[in-house]
C-alpha cells in the first residue's frame, strides 16, 4: 500500500511541479498577466511549486526502505521521472494545442521505460 501511496503522491507533486514551471508560458495570452515583470512571473510559480513539496517529501519518506517503503532511493528518483514526463506530456498536449507527440518523443519515452526495468532489476 506504501508503494501506491507513493505514486500517487508523487502524481500529485508532478502535477504542481508541471504548473509551476510551464504554466507561466501561457500567461502571455492572458491579458492580465502578460505585462508582469519576470520577478512577478517568478515568485507566482514560487508559490505554485510550494505545494508541490506538500506531496513530494511525504511520497519520498513514505516510500523511502530507509524508512519501511517499497523502494530505493534510486528506484524513487526514476519513477519520479517516468511520473514527470507523463504529467508533463499530458499537460502539454491539453494546454498547448499546437504542440504534438511525435515518434522520437515516443523513443525517447521507451528508453526511459526501459531505464526502470533496468533500475528496478535485482
Amino acid at each position: 500500500m506504501k508503494g501506491l501511496y507513493t505514486v500517487l503522491l508523487l502524481i500529485c507533486s508532478n502535477i504542481f511541479m508541471t504548473l509551476a514551471w510551464y504554466g507561466h508560458l501561457k500567461f502571455k495570452e492572458m491579458d492580465r498577466f502578460s505585462a508582469l515583470p519576470l520577478v512577478v512571473v517568478i515568485i507566482m510559480s514560487w508559490g505554485v511549486a510550494l505545494f508541490e513539496y506538500f506531496f513530494q517529501v511525504p511520497a519520498n519518506r513514505i516510500g523511502f526502505s530507509g524508512n519501511g517503503g517499497p523502494f530505493s532511493i534510486w528506484q524513487l528518483k526514476v519513477i519520479q521521472e517516468v511520473i514527470s514526463l507523463i504529467v508533463f506530456s499530458v499537460f502539454t498536449l491539453l494546454v498547448f494545442k499546437n504542440e504534438t507527440f511525435r515518434l522520437n518523443h515516443l523513443i525517447g519515452f521507451t528508453f526511459l521505460v526501459l531505464a526502470v526495468y533496468f533500475i528496478f532489476k535485482k
